[in-house]
């Protein structure tokens, strides 16, 4: 046991030591935040918690808290803003009126009324004094505001802003800390008030100011906020105090024993008997829900009158109503994880139903140990067992343990409202099974960096780089595949041999195998195998070609101009023996052919079978017959279309029963739309259709016709072939069973 872990460890150490060194760090950097790591991480954890609400929100609960809301349709029944504070006076005596438990304005009054009538006197003081004397005698409109502001339970709101200095709130309830006075609490040095007057008379007053997470998007509403030592609630949570008629709030600060905590860092907010967990800077992580029309009331209605009392108090009796507006130019939009352009009024409103119906979010204080236990555990554990797990089974052990974090996390969530970020053993998992795959896969890039040393002299690139990634291609087996077949042969080889010694051979060989290799590689071909003169060669396999007919077409014509050039050249050089003018042969076909591992348990060849094969074979062998360098098989044909060819004859070949159709390939698409060869490919077309009628003497004049297009373009033999079978149909009719079909006696 203690030898197999010595070698386990000996083979493994080179990647898990960096993989153990990943998941420490990590570690390191969720106990000891660095900004930019733990930033990015909260921004995941912060989509995680997004992604949570959009799938459950919270279930919408005819809780105590309605909505007023300003709209378009009030600014145009009742004019623009602002408004007059008389007609905000009447909106404020109506809901006071039908019984409202308190009234919060998410509204800053922080102007005199331009319409008070004091403020008119002053406007015409010069022009028209006896109308400034007349308008000095009515009521001011702030003045009337503030005295209904009084009678009913009213919370006005002002703004906190962290820019200036010098500006201060008293708050109009009683913020008693119970415990180490909390520094964590955001603080703000100046204000943007109500103006005195109204300040002076709401009974509550209370912060309107939401600062939003880095993307603009509130997943936590402030409950208090403060001016150096001086705490103030915000909007939900002073209306809370109205309406349960207390005169404190009370907030409960840790001394800093807890782990992950630091003495003043709030724990709770009481008002009433409601009790909310918040986190350390007194925020309460909001639960929302979808848009619920019934939350809301609009504005005009209210003023109009179209509501009787019977429906105003059950619409807003014992209720806590914030007042806000959504009227184009004037709504205070806000993001939310459910809704890009929700009113803030709305965060309000929600957060008091939330502390109303104790339906809440928790980020529990031992969240912080249970995730980073689970990024040791989970990721140590993934990290010392990939070796020997592999990349495969140690992906799906890591998505198993990523799968049960992701769901468990959001199985808290949603039966207990835990707020559990998955992020952090979740990147432990992923970054320390990258880091151990990369090493093990730069361990295994040396010994296939071996492989290729060993085995790239004795089989095709690809080939050794397919066994090298997959070692199990060394099995025998093959696959089927549509596949182009090439065999090229030099012509007389035989005679060639007689006048040469073995050494000059094997140069000439070299000579003329090298090029014509290099120009089939070039044109993505695979070399099967040379067969003393013979190439055999294919495309399509190992890699994929979805053009092979086209590479394989063009691979052949420019080995034929290859050719002309070493004709003309290699004799000049006296380095290589050269036999003269040098022709050969190229037989083409595309078909299905067998691909793959061959031959026995001992030696293997990667090579290929099939009737295509062997057809591909028996076309190289015509092209003696017919004269012609380059001949192919009608599939291939078919596939290559523009392409400069004609047809050659209908061939029984050796073995096969069924005829063939065998073309000359001549030329690649610019011969192809030449018109001169476009003329001889009708003509010679016409020409095989008399000969296959029995219309000799037709075919024959077509013969003579096309004699000189044929000399020019390499087809004498063939057209010489066409005039001796005619004579001989002449003196021994065929018969009408005839089907014109060749039978070639050798291969």
């Amino acid at each position: 046991m203690r030898r197999a872990l010595f070698f386990w460890w000996r083979q493994s150490r080179a990647a898990v030591l960096p993989g153990l060194a990943v998941i420490l760090a990590i570690a390191f950097f969720q106990t000891v935040p660095v900004p930019v790591v733990s930033d990015a991480v909260e921004r995941v954890g912060f989509m995680v918690f997004d992604a949570y609400q959009r799938i459950s929100p919270r279930p919408y609960e005819d809780a105590p808290v309605r909505v007023v809301d300003i709209d378009d349709e009030t600014i145009r029944r009742f004019g623009q803003w602002p408004w007059p504070r008389t007609d905000l006076a009447r909106l404020t005596m109506a809901l006071g009126e039908a019984g409202a438990a308190a009234i919060a304005f998410d509204i800053v009054f922080s102007e005199k009324d331009r319409t008070s009538p004091r403020e008119l006197a002053r406007r015409f003081q010069a022009s028209d004094p006896e109308a400034a004397r007349v308008l000095g005698t009515l009521p001011d409109n702030d003045e009337q505001f503030a005295r209904v502001l009084a009678q009913y339970p009213t919370v006005l709101g002002f703004f906190l802003t962290p820019q200036g200095r010098g500006k201060t709130v008293e708050p109009k309830a009683g913020m008693v800390v119970l415990g180490t006075p909390p520094s964590s609490v955001p603080d703000f040095p100046n204000a943007i008030t109500a103006i005195p007057v109204l300040q002076a008379a709401a009974p509550g007053a209370a912060s309107l100011s939401i600062v939003p997470d880095q993307d603009s998007i509130i997943r936590r509403a402030p409950l208090i906020q403060r001016q150096g030592d001086m705490m103030l609630p915000t909007l939900s949570i002073e209306a809370m105090r109205m309406a349960f008629q207390t005169d404190s709030v009370l907030i409960k600060t840790t001394d800093g024993s807890a782990e992950g905590s630091a003495p003043g860092d709030v724990v709770s907010l009481k008002v009433g008997d409601i009790e909310v967990p918040t986190n350390e800077r007194g925020e309460m992580w909001m639960h929302y829900t979808l848009p619920v029309p019934q939350r809301i009331v609009p504005a005009w209605k209210v003023l109009s009158g179209r509501l009787d009392a019977d429906q105003m108090a059950e619409l807003f009796g014992g209720r806590i109503v914030f007042v806000g507006t959504s009227a184009i130019g004037l709504r205070d939009l806000r993001s939310t994880p459910l809704n890009k352009a929700e009113l803030g009024v709305m965060v309000h409103a929600e957060a008091a139903e939330q502390m109303i119906l104790h339906k809440f979010l928790y980020r529990p204080d031992w969240a912080v140990g249970l995730e980073r236990t689970l990024l040791l555990v989970a990721g140590i554990g993934l990290v010392l067992m990939l070796p020997w797990l592999g990349a495969t089974w140690g992906a799906v052990l890591g998505l198993g343990a990523i799968s049960l974090m992701g769901g468990g996390s959001w199985y808290a969530f949603k039966e207990w409202g835990y707020l559990l970020n998955p992020t952090w053993p979740i990147m432990g998992l992923v970054l320390g099974y990258l880091v151990v795959t990369v090493m093990t896969f730069y361990r295994e890039e040396k010994q296939r960096a071996y492989i290729h040393q060993a085995f790239d002299r004795y089989l095709a690139p690809e080939l050794v780089k397919r066994i090298a990634n997959d070692p199990s291609q060394l099995n025998l087996g093959g696959e089927e595949r549509e596949m182009t077949v090439m065999f090229c042969d030099i012509r007389s080889f035989s005679s060639i041999s007689e006048g040469l010694s073995p050494d000059e051979i094997i140069q000439f060989l070299i000579a003329f195998l090298t090029p014509m290799t290099d120009l089939l590689i070039g044109r993505k071909a695979t070399i099967d195998k040379y067969i003393g003169d013979a190439i055999l060669a294919f495309w399509n396999a190992p890699l994929d070609d979805p053009q092979h007919q086209i590479n394989a077409a063009r691979g052949a014509l420019a080995m034929v101009e290859k050719l002309r050039e070493l004709n003309a050249e290699m004799p000049q050089r006296p380095d290589v023996v050269w036999p003269g003018d040098v022709k050969i042969g190229i037989g083409l076909n595309a078909g299905q052919c067998c691909v793959g591992n061959m031959g026995s348990q001992q030696r293997l060849s990667y090579s290929l079978i099939g009737d295509t094969v062997n057809l591909a074979s028996r076309i190289e062998g015509l092209t003696k017959y017919y004269g012609v360098q380059i001949a192919i098989g009608s599939s291939l044909a078919s596939a290559l279309a523009g392409f400069a060819m004609v047809e050659l004859d209908l061939v029984r070949v050796v073995g096969r029963d069924a005829p063939e159709a065998v073309f000359a390939l001549l030329g690649d698409e610019a011969l192809g739309a030449d018109p001169a060869f476009q003329a001889f490919a009708a003509g010679h077309g016409a020409l095989l259709a008399a000969y296959r009628s029995q219309h000799w003497d037709e075919a024959e004049g077509g013969l003579n016709a096309l004699a000189a297009s044929a000399a020019a373009y390499g087809l004498t033999k063939l057209y010489g072939i066409y005039h001796d079978r005619i004579a001989a149909c002449r003196l021994d009719e065929p018969g009408p069973d005839w089907d014109g079909v060749y039978r070639a006696e050798s291969k």
